[in-house]
């Protein structure tokens, strides 16, 4: 990708990034729910959704959804619970369980990483969806939610996705969510004793007020017939919300 041209100079005529006057440091993102109409986002809980979630994820068969993660697929429910208990209790990642709104069933887990309030920098990752949230409605609000705080309510500048160079499906949602792609990392992780590059997206803070644009579109439920189908794509609803 191009290099943005600077439009500020210093003192000593060199190009320098734009100002951010009364900048301040983000706080961390909180334990606490996000509530939408199709689901809900609420902190992880080895007592409230593991037994759930690792029910949900054994509907995949052969055990797909973990071949990028640098965990799992796991041997039992018990030995999913002790890694929902470790996961709980950090703070970066900071966990949370998606809940069907209709259900009320856990079907997957996302998380913020690599916070940096500093830099207003927050990435979304650790996504573990069951084959029950997989391509719903219901997952695309999920990622909204968590986009909205974190520009929205955090102020956050910065919203990053990464995942392994090899992963298609996680490539295309990203892009498919309005990310944009900055970059491949050659050799910049070891997981599973195997090298991996990381593709690197980002949605930043200018860009966002269109996504959100098109992501309440998109979602509203006049977007939706009788038999749940999409009466237009989020592609179109986030092509028009930028022009």
């Amino acid at each position: 990708m191009n290099e943005r041209p600077s439009e500020h100079t210093n003192e000593l005529g060199q190009p320098i990034g734009r100002p951010l006057p009364g900048w301040e440091t983000r706080p961390p993102p909180p334990r606490t729910p996000i509530v939408g109409r199709l689901c809900r986002v609420e902190p992880l809980s080895a007592e409230a959704h593991a037994a759930a979630l690792h029910e949900a994820y054994t509907e995949d068969r052969d055990g797909s959804g973990w071949t990028y993660l640098p965990y799992g697929p796991f041997e039992s429910a018990d030995a999913y619970a002790d890694w929902v208990r470790r996961a709980e209790a950090q703070t970066d990642p900071t966990f949370y369980a998606i809940v069907d709104g209709a259900s009320g069933q856990p079907v997957g887990v996302a998380s913020y990483v690599r916070i940096a309030p500093e830099m207003g920098s927050i990435e979304v990752g650790h996504l573990r969806y069951a084959p029950a949230l997989q391509q719903t409605a219901a997952s695309t609000e999920a990622m909204y939610l968590m986009m909205r705080r974190a520009f929205d309510e955090l102020g956050y500048r910065r919203y990053e996705w990464k995942c392994d160079s090899l992963n298609a499906p996680s490539r295309a949602a990203a892009l498919r969510l309005g990310f944009q792609y900055e970059g491949t990392f050659r050799d910049a992780i070891v997981y599973k004793g195997r090298s991996r590059d990381n593709a690197w997206y980002s949605i930043v803070q200018g860009e966002w007020p269109a996504l959100r644009t098109a992501f309440e579109q998109w979602l509203a439920p006049a977007n939706f017939g009788a038999d749940g189908s999409q009466q237009k794509r989020l592609a179109e609803c986030i092509a028009e919300a930028r022009t």
